[in-house]
This record gives structure tokens, C-alpha cells and sequence, in this order.
């Protein structure tokens, strides 16, 4: 228990088990005491029960003590975070001396030292869960023990900004001692309002500091708006319709409402729409095979086959009863006969259901 935090840590018997639970919450909200809980897979393999009354002292202490120094972990780390992507996403909330980047087990995490205490406790509940880029990167915040860092570099690693004018010899930070485990025990991805991306990291100095100065390919242009243009695709995007999918920045701030403009934000098209923290759970790059959910209880394999052919070769299908209702998985030969039936096939009408699809990360049936 990690009362401090309002979080729990729950070690299931094996594997199967624990996503057996967390399909079984796919489409129940657990409550617990009238309040909502969110549940999700933890970075951590193993729970220990060692010393377990001194690691609750050591987390609570850190809660009731708030210093100016944040032990921050990133998850879901898609992009590389710089000390400068760092300073970009705290600095809006007070002066930021002081920045150490490291590798540790629990993931990618940074030591970042303000100049006063008020403005650590106003940075940590204002991004406490958030992610620096849409869908990944998020952050989880804790106070570190630490009261004071030493930076000895300026460089991709550590940054002293009250003192620039130090060497930039690279060297690693990770052995530094206290550096490691100084903010907790546990890093776990706070549930609630967590999805939410940082506009501002949409301009071209986060984005060309994310991918060390330079711009990935298939990104030509950026801005600090959060439209994006699709259009033909980069070498490693989705095939659709013969065609591989591009995304890139658009240069239109909005989308402004117009006879060929459409309002999607109560649409069942949206998968997003509701539950966010947990659908991003279930996201993942197109595959060959798809999940069908909300179908009719007397459905059978042969309705799905006739409901989906037309787009491919389906190879196998499974028809499957999860928490009372109806569920398939669908394997077509290649990814892009599977992603034209879910673009095709998403939100249609079986016998009167709306079904749901979307990409599974499974492999096989």
C-alpha cells in the first residue's frame, strides 16, 4: 500500500492472471468506497515485503516533507527527453537551478532543483501524471530527499543554470551516489486526468531537442499549434488503400466549423472519449490481427467471416465470452487488410450492435 499516494501495488500468482484482470476492467469501472480506481500493468516484476514499515515511513515522509528538489520519472518514453526538453516543461513554474538526467531501473528519470521550494510544490501538482508529448512521456513527480545537487557539467545530461560557464565533458550521471532511489520506493503512472499532452512542447525547439537536434524522418516543418496535416505516408507508416500514411504538423492553428466540417468529440467513432488513461493502455501499432467487442450475444464466426471479408484473407478467427459479453479476434494476412476493416468496419451495425475494433497485441489465436 502506498497510502501516501492513494496507489496500491497487487502481485498476481503469474502473468495470466494479471491480465486476465485487467481484461475483465476493460469494460467495468471497479469502485472502490463510491470512488472510481484505475488499474494498469506496473514497471515493476517483483514485490518485496523487506523492511516494508520503513519504505511507508521513508514515502510518507517524502509527501509530508515537500523540498525544492523533484525526483521525476518518465514512462511510456517514445521520444529521447533532453535536459532541455526538462527545462522547456518546468521552468513556466519558477526558477530551475539545477537538472540531472539518469538511467535506473524504474526507467528514465531526472533530479530538477528550483530556486525556492513554492515553486517545486507548484511544478509538481500542476505536472504530476501529465506526458510532455501526446500519449507518451508521462510524468510521474516525486519530492526527493536531496536538498542540494552538484552538477560539475553542462551538457545533455546535467545542466547548472546559475552557472554556465562549466566544462561540458560528458560523463555519465547515473553513479552519482544518492542519485539513484533519492524520491521513492515505487514509480507508478498516477490514473485520473493523465493523458494530457503539453501544447507547448508542439514547437520545433522541443520536438528538435527531443530527437538530439535534429528532425526525424517524415517530419518536414513544425509549429507550436496542435493541428496536425495527414497526408502520403513515410517509408515506416501504415499501409491503407495501397498508400502509406504520413503525419505531419499543419500549419492551421484550428479547425475552424464549415458545411464540410465535422464535430467528432461525442461521436462512437471516437475510441478516446471516455476512460482515457485506460484505452491508451490498450493502444499499439497496427498488426495483423483485430479485436471486435460489443457484439451480439448470438453471434457466431461465420456472421464475423461475412462481416469482414472484404477486406482480406481472414486466416483464423476466435469468438470468445469475456465479462458476459461476446468478444472475437480476427487474423488477416497482412497489417494493412486489417487496418482497412477496422477503418471500414469500426462503429458499424451487426444485427443491431455497435461493434468496437480496434489492433490487438497479441500475436497469434
Amino acid at each position: 500500500m502506498l497510502r501516501a499516494k492513494n496507489q496500491a501495488l497487487l502481485q498476481m500468482q503469474d502473468m495470466a492472471s494479471a491480465v486476465n484482470a485487467l481484461q475483465y476492467y476493460t469494460n467495468v469501472q471497479p469502485s472502490i468506497r463510491g470512488r472510481n480506481v484505475y488499474i494498469q500493468f506496473s514497471s515493476h516484476q517483483e514485490l518485496t515485503t523487506m523492511d516494508q514499515n520503513a519504505q511507508a515511513h521513508k514515502v510518507g515522509d517524502q509527501d509530508a516533507e515537500p523540498n525544492r528538489v523533484l525526483l521525476v520519472t518518465i514512462h511510456h518514453l517514445l521520444y529521447p527527453i533532453t535536459v532541455e526538453v526538462l527545462h522547456q516543461v518546468f521552468s513556466p513554474h519558477g526558477f530551475v537551478e539545477k537538472i540531472v538526467t539518469f538511467q535506473k531501473s524504474a526507467g528514465s528519470q531526472a533530479l530538477i532543483q528550483y530556486q525556492s521550494g513554492q515553486s517545486a510544490v507548484q511544478a509538481r501538482n500542476a505536472l504530476q501524471g501529465r506526458n510532455i508529448y501526446d500519449g507518451c512521456c508521462q510524468l510521474d513527480i516525486q519530492f526527493s530527499n536531496l536538498s542540494e545537487l552538484q552538477v560539475n557539467y553542462n551538457n545533455e545530461r546535467s545542466r547548472d543554470f546559475t552557472n554556465p560557464s562549466l566544462p561540458s565533458e560528458q560523463t555519465s550521471r547515473s553513479s552519482l551516489p544518492g542519485y539513484g532511489d533519492a524520491g521513492g520506493l515505487y514509480a507508478l503512472q498516477p490514473p485520473g486526468s493523465g493523458a494530457v499532452a503539453f501544447p507547448q512542447m508542439g514547437n520545433a525547439a522541443a520536438i528538435a531537442a527531443a530527437f538530439g537536434g535534429g528532425l526525424p524522418s517524415g517530419i518536414s516543418g513544425t509549429n507550436d499549434r496542435c493541428t496536425i496535416l495527414v497526408s502520403n505516408l513515410d517509408p515506416d507508416g501504415a499501409q491503407l488503400f495501397g498508400k502509406r500514411v504520413e503525419v505531419n504538423f499543419s500549419k492551421h492553428p484550428n479547425i475552424t466549423s464549415a458545411p464540410d466540417t465535422r464535430e467528432y468529440s461525442g461521436s462512437n467513432l471516437n475510441r478516446f472519449n471516455r476512460n482515457l488513461v485506460k484505452n491508451y493502455r490498450y493502444c499499439c501499432a497496427p498488426t495483423k490481427m483485430i479485436h471486435l467487442s460489443t457484439l451480439p450475444q448470438d453471434i457466431n464466426e461465420e456472421d464475423i467471416v461475412a462481416q469482414l471479408e472484404e477486406h482480406g484473407a481472414i486466416v483464423s478467427t476466435k469468438l470468445f465470452e469475456a465479462n458476459g459479453k461476446k468478444q472475437a479476434l480476427v487474423l488477416f494476412e497482412n497489417e494493412e487488410q486489417a487496418t482497412e476493416a477496422l477503418v471500414c468496419k469500426h462503429a458499424s451495425s451487426i444485427d443491431g450492435s455497435v461493434i468496437r475494433i480496434s489492433f490487438s497485441q497479441l500475436q497469434s489465436i
